[in-house]
Formats: structure tokens, sequence, C-alpha cells
């Protein structure tokens, strides 16, 4: 027993340090979506969160080959190329820099995610099966925490690469005529992301090597089991949950990396407003902890995450019924409630499928998609109105993934 404790500690160890990886590359996207817009001169909100549905859309494009090669390479082995496939698409940052092309920037934004969407799909169930089921979204909990920390991280680092004492720089961009010393500007500003992403593709071929060398067990799945013999089709709940994970997703997303333009709609300068994106994790990283603590001693995780909803409801409501910073803050504490959705909604989805975990974890890793799909949806709202109003899409996400903690998630197979 003692043995087997140090296993699942030790596991939960290593992939603590890949959920690290997933925050410190997903959240650079909120300091990418201004430095994209200014670098490569965008000229709407819609082309700015391009960042994001080229990131998100490499979940929905790789999670069913990844529970294929998963099958064929193992779990360890499926990680490490991961990582790999994160490293070359960080080395597309340096042709996109030296070139200015938005088109290379969102093909390494792509590669980025297919690598990620290989760990999810690895390291998700991974977390979910090494335990009892009912304590799932506490061991979700604390990779959330590592996940988030690495955010907070990452944003002040690359804020730094990118903006920090090139204020004067940006302002001249902004007041130039287009000619040669506009375009000099521009490549300086552009040329600031080569020595970030250098370092990242060094760290994530050193995590590889550590991969490797942890050698982690395999999951053992009941592949005989009587679940097993049936069709995926044949348990509702766990589509209903790939369908909440997409809202959820689209909803964290929308709340964090929107932060810095909804301050510029408000004129709150980009030296302020990328600490946003940091407060909010801070907000998610609360809400893990107190997942920790209470789930599931004291309040089970489909209760929390239902509570959770109708705090995330009645927050987005303050938003659209103030301005400014009132607002503004109603977006950031949107984060907390978000914290508990993916380690509850996850387990819920995946419980009793036997065989069909690895597949059920692809599909639901395709479904961050939403992350692609619902920024997307916002950003146009916001062409069309503005980005106060646009936040109401975020009424029809919390109103699914109610619906799915409610009723969806108790509709088990059929026949």
């Amino acid at each position: 027993m003692a043995t087997e404790k140090r296993s699942t500690v030790y596991s939960m160890f290593v992939i603590g340090s890949l959920f690290f990886v997933f925050g410190f590359v997903t959240w650079l996207n909120n300091i990418l979506i201004p430095y994209m817009r200014t670098a490569c001169e965008l000229e709407t909100q819609v082309q700015g969160y391009l960042v994001t549905f080229a990131f998100y859309i490499a979940y929905f494009v790789m999670s069913i080959p990844s529970s294929f090669v998963l099958k064929k390479t193992g779990y360890g082995n499926g990680m490490a190329l991961g990582l790999i496939v994160m490293a070359v698409g960080c080395m597309m940052f340096i042709p996109g820099a030296q070139l200015r092309s938005y088109p290379i920037f969102l093909i390494g934004l792509f590669l980025q995610g297919s690598g990620l969407s290989l760990l999810q799909t690895a390291s998700n169930p991974y977390v979910t099966v090494i335990g009892p089921v009912e304590s799932a979204a506490r061991r979700m909990s604390v990779m959330g925490i590592c996940n988030k920390v690495a955010g907070m991280i990452g944003i002040l680092l690359l804020y730094r690469a990118l903006f920090a004492g090139k204020e004067q720089l940006i302002e001249s961009i902004k007041m130039a005529a287009d000619g040669p010393a506009k375009e000099q500007m521009l490549q300086q500003l552009s040329n600031g992301v080569i020595l970030p992403y250098l370092i990242m593709t060094g760290v994530l071929i050193a995590l590889v090597l550590f991969i490797k060398a942890a050698n982690l067990p395999e999951i053992q799945e009941e592949e005989e089991s009587e679940e097993s013999q049936r069709s995926i089709f044949s348990f509702p709940y766990m589509w209903l949950g790939v369908l909440a994970i997409f809202f959820y997703v689209g909803a964290e997303v929308i709340a964090i990396d929107t932060l810095i333009g909804y301050g510029d709609f408000y004129g709150i300068p980009t030296e302020i407003s990328h600490y946003f994106g940091v407060y909010a994790l801070v907000a998610l990283l609360v809400g893990y902890i107190c997942g920790i603590i209470f789930v599931p001693k004291v309040i089970s995780q489909r209760m929390a995450l239902i509570i959770q909803l109708c705090t995330a409801t009645l927050l987005t409501v303050v938003a659209l019924c103030t301005h400014g910073l009132a607002s503004i803050v109603a977006i950031i504490c949107l984060s907390f409630a978000h914290a508990i959705m993916w380690p509850a909604i996850w387990p819920l989805a995946i419980h009793d499928l036997g065989g069909h975990t690895k597949f059920a974890s692809a599909l639901l890793v395709m479904a961050i998609v939403g992350g692609a799909v619902m920024p997307l949806i916002y950003g146009r709202l916001a062409d069309v109105s503005n980005p106060h109003n646009a936040y109401a899409i975020l009424f029809v996400c919390y109103a699914y993934i109610l619906f799915f903690a409610t009723v969806g998630c108790k509709i088990r197979r059929k026949g």
C-alpha cells in the first residue's frame, strides 16, 4: 500500500510538471493578442482572436489522432512526442518574427496546440484514474494550481519581454505614417518575441528528457469490462460532457484573454491591464484551493459545479449592469467560479467508461476547441456592438453547463 501511494505521488509530481507547461504556454495568448495586433497591424477584434482560434482549433483537429497515437506509444512516449511538437511550434515564432508574418505565427500556435492536445489527452485521464473517482476533482484541482501558477509567471515574463520599456516605441508606431521608419519600428517590436520562444524551445526539449527518464507506469484499463463491450454511443452522459467542456473552455478563455482588450475599451493602458490576466489566474488559483479543501469532504464535485455556475451567472449579470472598473472586476472574478468546472465535468463525463476511457478523453480534449470558437463569437459581437455587451455570450455557456450538471450527467447508458 505504501509503495502504491509513493508511486501515485511520484506520478502526480511528473504530471504536475506537465500541467505547469500547459499553463505557461496556454495563458501567453493573453499577451500575444495585443502584441500581434500591434506588430502585425491587425485591424479588428476578430483578427486578434485568431490567436486563440489557431491555438485551440488544434485540439479539435488533433485529439482523435492523439488517442490513436497513445494506443501505439503508451502514455509516457505520447507525452514526450507532444512536447517535441510544442517545441517545433515555438521555433516557428523565429521566422514569424523575422518576416513579421501573422500566418506563420498562427501556424506556430497551431503546432503548440497540437502538442498540448496530445499531452492533455494523455495526462487528464491519468490524473483521473490513478486514485478514487470521488476525489478526482481534488487531484485535478492540484493540477490546476500548477497550470495557473505557470500562467501567472508566463504572462508577467512575456509582458516584460515584449512590452516593458517599449511604451515609447509602441506609441511611436501608432503615430507614425506608413513608410520605412514605421516598418523599422514594427520589425524591432516583432523581433522581441524571438528570445523568449527560443528559451521555451530549450525548456520543452529538456522536459522531453525528463519524461523519458521518469518512466511513468501505464494505466491499466479494464478492456474486457461490460462497458468496454458496448458502443461509445451507448454513453449519452459522456457526449453531453464533451459539449459541456466546449462551453466551459470557451467561457474561461473569454474571461481571461479578453481582459486587456476590455481594459483598452475603457482607456486603461496595457502596462496596467496586463495584470488583469494575472488577477484572473489568482482567482482561478483560489478556486482550485477551495476545491481541494471542500471537494469531496464537504460537498460533492457535482454540487460544487452547480453552485459555481450560479455564481458565474450572477457575476456576468453584474459585469453587464456596471461599467468601467466594476465591470472589469466582475469579469476577473468569473475565473474563481470557473475553477471547479473542468475538475468536476471531466470525471462526471468519463465515469464507468472502462476501455473507452482513452477515446472519450480524446473527445473531451477535442472539445477544448470551445476556446477557439467562443472568443471569435465574442470578438464578432464586440465589433458589431462593443466589448462590454459581447460578454452576454457567457449566458449561453453557463446555461448548457448547468443542464449537464443537473440533468445531463445523470443520463446513463442506453439499453
